[in-house]
């Protein structure tokens, strides 16, 4: 059988995993990102975890077709480089592709993270079987990926269907409306930074030292606050929703995809904080020739989906074509 490597590079996170396309991976391997390292050690990590995953799995690289790679910002298609990380100093115009094929002794091909994890969700997850899906990730930042047939939608070849960067109306926490970037009015780091300044001005400040217990106001604090009751950070999640379906009805108004699936870390919310309020705001704006075109759901593939992804696609970009002898 088959296997290929898939590898994620994000900002905080490095991931490479092994498989044979088919949901399940033979092994992974995790690790942290320093950003103070920057790309160099990146690469470094990534040159001595091969190996060791490989061993691991044991999977000899004579099984091996090719490496996938899901990139943490938007990539060149035609020169196979990165365009630019919005994390992490130092990859522009970095030949990504070309330099694990020298790397890792096999060919590779080079995506987005959002796109390949959405490629994941249509083939192995949430949207198995339906076409046109649109994936979303929330989580630091905001990113998408449209999926079409199981092969992602890349425009003329530098990226497509970033979600994150669609300019939204925003009230902030002022009468002043502003047009922001999506990623900054509903991503997890906007949520916390929302929280920070309401502190910071004194407003409910009870709210969140009595129900937060003291500790650092992630995403995650204000979702478990809003949970307990507390009228300040349900607040400021309405006002991401507001922003973030906002975002959706422009897809679906544009794209009309049968499913819209929703992953990152912000997504595990859950259906009480996240799910049901947004698919509510949806409902109530959506062009309505379109009411009962979409549905909205959770992601299925968890932390391993780019992962996933860049498997997938250096299965459908590598791999032995078919009838081929």
């Amino acid at each position: 059988m088959n296997h290929y490597l898939g590898i994620e590079i994000g900002g905080t996170k490095l991931q490479i995993g092994v498989g044979a396309d088919d949901g399940v991976l033979a092994g992974l391997w995790r690790g942290g990102v320093d950003a103070a390292a920057g790309p160099e050690g990146i690469r470094r990590q990534i040159a001595g975890a091969v190996p060791e995953l490989l061993a691991k799995a044991n999977i000899d690289r004579s099984q091996l077709q090719g490496v996938g790679i899901g990139f943490g910002g938007p990539v060149d298609d035609a020169t196979r480089t990165v365009i630019k990380s919005h994390q992490i100093e130092g990859w522009d115009g970095f030949p990504l592709a070309d330099w694990v094929s020298d790397v890792v002794g096999l060919p590779a091909v080079l995506g987005n993270d959002a796109d390949v994890a959405g490629l994941a969700e249509a083939l192995h997850g949430a949207a198995k079987g339906l076409s046109p899906i649109f994936y979303i990730t929330i989580g630091s930042g905001i990113g998408g990926g449209f999926i079409i047939d199981g092969e992602i939608y890349r425009g003329v070849g530098k990226g497509a269907a970033e979600f994150g960067h669609l300019r939204i109306a925003d009230s902030g926490l002022g009468e002043d409306v502003a047009i922001l970037p999506l990623e900054n009015q509903a991503s997890g780091w906007s949520i916390a930074e929302n929280a920070k300044t309401l502190q910071l001005i004194g407003f409910d400040l009870g709210e969140f030292q009595r129900l937060g217990g003291g500790k650092p106001l992630t995403a995650e604090a204000v979702a478990r606050i809003a949970e307990q009751g507390g009228l300040s950070a349900q607040g400021i999640l309405e006002q991401a929703w507001e922003a973030l379906a906002e975002g959706i009805c422009h897809v679906i108004v544009l794209l009309c995809p049968r499913r819209i699936v929703i992953g990152g870390g912000v997504s595990l919310m859950g259906e009480k904080i996240l799910f049901e309020p947004l698919r509510r705001m949806v409902a109530e704006r959506v062009f309505k020739p379109f009411t009962d075109c979409y549905d909205i759901v959770a992601a299925a593939l968890g932390e391993e989906v780019v992962v996933h992804g860049a498997i997938a696609l250096a299965h459908r970009k590598l791999g032995p074509r078919e009838g081929a002898g």
